[in-house]
């Protein structure tokens, strides 16, 4: 099986940065980067950290960037080469498509807590762009797209705790939310400002070149 099933936040540690697995928790005070013991990597030989190799400076880039998006090796290889033949430079064209896909921006957005409750969102079917119903998560957005949920209560109503939960939440300039209609459009694509995660991208390609 391709899907990891232990505990998110062992994730986390190994990275040792927050990648926002588990929605709220990663806020408050149990989030295990937050605690001095806890902010290891994970293993009885934790609290030893080896000088990494070249190599191994590498993979934990890219590994960072994996597991933040949440998707498995086949798919980030996938947006590597599309990225790679694309015009302009490739670790900022990566993590363009990578912050493109659908079930980021639900996230994004706060419809979900988690990119992983947003996957479950639109494999069930509550998420709609352009009117049509999109079941597939890797969905990449364009400028000028609108996302819409599906007309029904229970739809909406999760929507609605979301935001409400999240009263002082703000979007990204690249995304227009309108919290009464539970509506959204793209209105521009990400630059690499606007892309969190801190990572040096250029090692990512270096390793997905070799």
């Amino acid at each position: 099986m391709g899907r990891y099933l232990g505990p998110a936040c062992r994730i986390c540690r190994r990275e040792g940065m927050k990648l926002f697995l588990k929605g709220v928790k990663c806020d408050t005070a149990k989030c295990q980067i937050e605690k001095r013991q806890r902010n290891l990597a994970p293993g009885m030989h934790g609290w030893r950290r080896p000088r990494p190799s070249e190599y191994g400076i590498r993979l934990r880039e890219k590994q960072k960037v994996k597991r933040y998006y949440g998707i498995l090796e086949g798919a980030f290889m996938r947006c590597f080469r599309k990225a790679e033949s694309t015009k302009g430079n490739t670790g900022e064209v990566l993590l363009q498509l990578l912050e493109r896909r659908l079930d980021n921006i639900i996230y994004k957005l706060s419809f979900a807590p988690s990119r992983k409750a947003a996957r479950m969102m639109i494999t069930h079917g509550h998420i709609k762009v352009n009117g049509r119903k999109v079941n597939v998560s890797s969905f990449s957005v364009r400028t000028g797209d609108k996302i819409t949920l599906k007309q029904s209560d229970k739809s909406k109503n999760y929507i609605k705790l979301q935001l409400d939960a999240n009263p002082n939440f703000t979007t990204q300039e690249w995304l227009q939310l309108d919290r009464a209609n539970f509506e959204a459009t793209v209105v521009a694509l990400p630059t690499r400002d606007d892309i969190q995660i801190p990572v040096e991208e250029q090692l990512v390609v270096e390793f997905c070149s070799r």
